[in-house]
């Protein structure tokens, strides 16, 4: 019998822990030394003038683009256009909402109000408003306000350990897989953008006030289908190992819209009010200053949404979710809440339940966080904080006929320990969801706060940034038969994985260096961390490995990107990512299953067009 899992306290019963107080980063600093020395940092580097310049409004965010964005470049910038992360007139408000689709100013129109996407210069700039208007860019699809806009990346692979490529797989192989085997070239999507269409729009209504709108999707440049992670795992369920396709975890499950689909109104003055499926501010947060942009196929952090998620990789976007943005002068502020929606199962302590004496439960799954940062002339810095009840993360797939007996599937349901093995005659096991079309996840309350960096100097931009994330069985469970992302069921419902607090910390750097007007090279490196959160603390290599034990995954990656023309950009590049310890163990169950292969090698070259 597995042991009742522990969920963790903080001690007087805070909502903040006292980790916060002296976090360790790696190599033994505190946050509170890593916070002075960021700032002596950007004292020091900041010109002469900035404090001038703070009072102006330059916005804080720069292109995005992959897992959380349909891109559309603007010509590459030249070192003569690095006023575009400059000041404006003076000090203003203005609307702060993702958007990716690029305008030129027309006269008398202020550069904070608008968005660029030039991605090969280093003094791109990217400020956010839902739908700039028809008139300002002549290149535009726009009629009567509404804008068609949409991006196809695509290219081709070689992988040293990787998986066939499924068609539902919208992220690639780059990222080391538990599953993966030999080398193998590969059809790679989605590389440095997520192939996509969108249509986004704004009516002035008058007094300033606009009505907005965002719908847009994500689709797989190899086969056509929409986005869909979910199905990765699905299309596996009940195949021996061997027969593995690449499957994924993610926010986008086949969803019509699976990107965003959002409406709201917005002010120049009192900002933008959105409400609908959005990203997360985490994902928001992560695009300006990941170094890649969040490109699946060069950053670990766009590949893998744990990051902007913070903690679970499919709420990377929420549905039935409001959100409110503004930005004034140097200082911008955005706040998100999101409601319970979907099925909660139907869930029991005993563990001879049967489905007609369990208890429905409904969803707690709600969430909220807050987004505040700003800028001293080219240094820029946020702050996020998340929270999300009920997370749900997709681990591996279901039993089957062809692998009822194989260890490194899942393979009891931990309500009531019956073998998860589809229909079954017996009436002990009638309680239990076919596994058919259905996934098996792990559920938790998860907290997080990142801190991010960016400054542009001369050809030169670089990027910092870190996150802690603190995980914890969920003080409401869900049951089985409660919904996913993309309402697919949950066949197996794991509330008691944690037997104790899990702590994960996430680190990146990198530096753009611009070569020339079209060509520039990107370096970066991930890092990610966690405690060892099992009971009892057996993590030895006699006791054998989980996943509850300390480990940690690197991802380093560099890569050149060239614009041939406005719309049309072609890259190459390599990455190289490891795990090691308890992240390296591919099943969550004793014991413990570890990876294939701890390691992957994954060059790329490929081209992408934008309009």
């Amino acid at each position: 019998m597995q042991q009742p899992a522990k969920r963790a306290t903080f001690a007087g019963g805070n909502v903040i822990p006292s980790f916060l107080r002296n976090l360790q980063l790696p190599f033994g600093i505190t946050l509170s030394s890593a916070a002075a020395v960021l700032a002596a940092a950007v004292v020091v580097a900041t010109p002469a003038g900035a404090m001038a310049q703070a009072a102006h409004g330059a916005d804080p965010s720069v292109a995005a683009t992959a897992e959380d964005s349909l891109t559309a470049p603007q010509p590459a910038a030249s070192p003569a256009s690095e006023g575009r992360n400059g000041a404006t007139s003076g000090p203003k408000s203005s609307l702060l909402i993702a958007t990716d689709f690029p305008v030129k100013l027309a006269a008398g129109i202020s550069p904070a109000a608008m968005n660029f996407a030039g991605t090969a210069g280093y003094g791109e700039g990217q400020t956010r408003e839902t739908a700039p208007a028809a008139s300002t860019n002549p290149d535009a699809l726009t009629w009567h306000g509404i804008t068609f806009y949409g991006a196809y990346d695509v290219g081709v692979g070689w992988v040293s350990h990787g998986l066939p490529q499924s068609a539902y797989n919208y992220e690639g192989s780059s990222l080391v897989n538990r599953n993966a085997r030999g080398s193998r070239f590969l059809v790679e999507p989605d590389n440095l953008s997520q192939t996509g269409l969108g249509l986004r729009g704004r009516e002035e209504i008058g007094h300033g006030w606009a009505v907005v709108f965002n719908a847009s999707t994500g689709i797989n440049p190899q086969s056509g289908q929409l986005s869909n992670a979910s199905r990765t795992d699905i299309d596996d369920n009940g195949l021996p190992r061997a027969d593995y396709a690449e499957a994924i975890d993610g926010a986008r499950a086949g969803q019509p819209l699976n990107d965003e689909y959002y409406g709201g109104i917005a002010s120049p003055l009192y900002g933008t009010l959105t409400f609908g499926r959005q990203r997360a501010l985490g994902t928001d947060t992560m695009l300006q200053y990941d170094p890649v942009a969040g490109g699946y196929a060069f950053s670990y952090i766009g590949y893998n949404g744990t990051t902007a998620a913070g903690g679970d990789t499919e709420d990377t976007r929420w549905d039935d979710a409001v959100k409110y943005r503004i930005i004034h002068g140097p200082v911008h502020f955005a706040a998100m809440g999101k409601f319970a929606d979907g099925v909660g199962g139907c869930y029991s302590t005993a563990s001879n339940w049967t489905a007609t004496t369990c208890t429905p439960v409904q969803p707690h799954n709600t969430a909220w966080g807050f987004n505040v940062g700003g800028n001293l002339h080219k240094a820029f810095a946020d702050l996020v904080y998340q929270h999300y009840n009920q997370a749900i993360s997709v681990v591996n797939p279901l039993l089957g006929p062809a692998s009822v007996t194989q260890s490194y599937q899942s393979t009891t349901d931990s309500i009531n320990t019956n073998p998860i093995s589809g229909p079954n005659p017996v009436a002990a096991d009638n309680n239990l969801i076919s596994t058919a079309n259905t996934l098996y996840g792990i559920v938790t309350d998860n907290n997080a706060v990142m801190a991010t960096a960016r400054y542009a100097w001369e050809r030169f931009k670089t990027f910092a940034g870190y996150e802690y994330i603190w995980q914890n069985n969920p003080a409401k469970p869900l049951g089985v038969g409660a919904t996913d992302q993309g309402g697919y069921l949950m066949s197996g419902v794991e509330d008691n994985n944690l037997d104790s607090e899990k702590l994960v910390q996430i680190w990146w750097t990198g530096l753009k260096y611009a070569y020339d007007s079209k060509t520039d090279v990107t370096f970066a490196w991930y890092g990610q961390v966690q405690n060892d959160f099992r009971y009892p603390k057996t993590c030895t290599v006699a006791a054998g490995f989980r996943s509850s034990c300390a480990g940690e995954l690197n991802e380093g990656s560099l890569y050149t990107d060239h614009h041939f023309t406005k719309r049309f950009d072609g890259f190459a590049g390599l990455a190289y990512s490891f795990v090691t310890g308890g992240v390296a163990i591919a099943i969550p169950h004793g014991p413990g299953v570890p990876y294939l292969h701890n390691s992957n090698f994954a060059p790329t070259v490929g081209g992408r067009f934008s309009f």
